[in-house]
């Protein structure tokens, strides 16, 4: 059975690669239908009192981009690796035509190799989002997500001679996607063997968007699963492996700071700030503060002023505009959110580094807190799912347990990283419960926020 399963998994990836009319069409069905439900609402409207997502497209594609879309784009990451990337991103699609038939292909400038754009491009275009209210309004939709289409078709027609230069260094959620894809159970993997002792002579090197090196192919963090190099040299294939290979076996060779800040600060911090602070009572006590003290200090201005839509929120017919202390006070605790999560994760894992005597024991070991990660950003991504359901009359009897499944569930897989990772570097039995000790100390305020969040504020 298990070798059924094998070849049944190879030969779907075979057929990946003799199927790229079938992949592109997709590709191009996925930008159409991307571009009705971007355009479209955002020419129209507000939607009138009382409508609903099936009578009213302005609400449909808010409910298909941030209740369907996102929080299921994060959860393939984990089943199924970057297919995404490969098969269906609009942005990926349009990038990688637009430098194949129209660009000038530039030589790509180091300052866009450089690797802490994903993690600060991440960080910004949330706490923009949330600036703007993107969720809830389709003009920000197009602002944001149309902006990032719009720069990775500049980037395409700049650089790349048909790669995605885009994709690898500046999309803002690649850091993210590369992280979470290190738990899919689906690889494409280079044997050594078979490629060294391949002998014949073959046609044409496989094309690589991402500009991978396909022999040293081990893990899907950068692949996109486009199948291009499914059975080259009889030694590319389409795998399953552990769940945890990608972290355990090859976490240690992954070297890139950013991706390390981009997990602590950013999305686990700044996710936290930014999906909890609707809710928040620490939030509300904080801006009432500054309120109070700016009226006691006859300051009205920050109370009273407001900006364009596209700096801060402003649709007066809907009651819903953000003034300056409303700006400054989210950005705040949004910041403050990931500094503090960031910081204080960060002080723990090089203090371990520094325990073991392994300076880059710190990159390794923090990949332990992907699944935790992970689970965090589909629960907040769900919960606007959950809301706009909500609003159609729907009740999820089952909603609280299915979220304390998804986070328990996460917490413990961490947890077992963590340990996995703290026993292949100690033998004393002593230090080993010193540092699985402090490691736990340290995730249980990432739990705890997002226990506060769905069960008690």
């Amino acid at each position: 059975m298990r070798v059924l399963l094998k070849k049944a998994i190879n030969q779907t990836g075979i057929a990946m690669q003799r199927h790229q009319t079938i992949i592109q069409g997709i590709k191009w069905f996925v930008v159409a239908i991307y571009f009705l439900l971007l355009i479209i609402p955002a020419l129209m409207h507000l939607p009138p009192k009382h409508s609903h997502i099936f009578n009213n497209i302005v609400l449909f594609a808010q409910f298909v981009f941030w209740g369907i879309w996102w929080p299921f784009v994060i959860l393939s990451m984990l089943f199924i690796g970057r297919i995404w990337c490969g098969v269906f991103c609009p942005e990926g699609t349009l990038t990688e035509w637009t430098s194949k038939n129209f660009g000038r292909n530039k030589k790509i400038p180091r300052l866009l190799k450089w690797r802490g754009w994903p993690a600060i491009a991440f960080i910004l275009t949330t706490l923009y989002g949330q600036l703007i209210s993107v969720y809830d309004y389709a003009i920000p939709a197009l602002l944001i997500l149309g902006g990032s289409t719009a720069a990775a078709i500049v980037i395409g027609y700049l650089y790349g001679n048909g790669n995605r230069v885009w994709c690898r260094y500046l999309c803002p959620v690649n850091g993210v996607f590369n992280l979470l894809s290190r738990l899919s159970p689906f690889t494409f993997k280079t044997d050594q063997q078979k490629w060294s002792e391949f002998q014949e002579k073959e046609n044409s090197n496989p094309h690589c968007p991402p500009m991978i090196n396909i022999r040293q192919l081990h893990g899907v963090s950068a692949c996109h699963m486009c199948g291009r190099c499914a059975g080259y040299r009889n030694a590319v294939s389409l795998q399953t492996r552990s769940v945890n290979e990608e972290i355990l076996v090859y976490g240690n060779e992954q070297q890139n700071i950013w991706q390390i800040r981009l997990l602590l600060f950013g999305m686990i911090g700044v996710a936290i700030g930014a999906f909890t602070w609707t809710v928040s009572p620490w939030f509300v006590y904080f801006k009432q503060y500054l309120a109070e003290w700016l009226v006691n200090h006859e300051i009205f201005w920050p109370l009273n002023a407001t900006a364009p839509w596209w700096i801060l929120t402003n649709y007066p017919a809907n009651n819903d505009s953000f003034n300056l202390l409303d700006g400054f006070c989210v950005s705040f605790y949004i910041l403050g959110s990931g500094i503090l999560y960031g910081v204080w994760l960060t002080l723990i894992y090089k203090f371990l580094a520094r325990l073991y005597h392994k300076p880059d024991f710190y990159l390794y070991f923090s990949q332990a807190l992907i699944p935790l990660a992970a689970a965090g950003l589909f629960l907040g991504l769900n919960a606007t799912s959950v809301k706009l359901l909500q609003y159609e009359g729907i009740v999820f009897w089952w909603l609280k347990d299915m979220r304390a499944i998804i986070l328990g569930g996460a917490s413990i897989w961490s947890l077992y990283l963590g340990y996995k990772i703290l026993r292949k570097y100690n033998k004393c039995f002593y230090q080993m419960f010193l540092s699985f000790t402090l490691y736990t100390v340290s995730v249980i305020p990432v739990v705890g926020a997002w226990v506060l969040m769905f069960w008690i504020w």
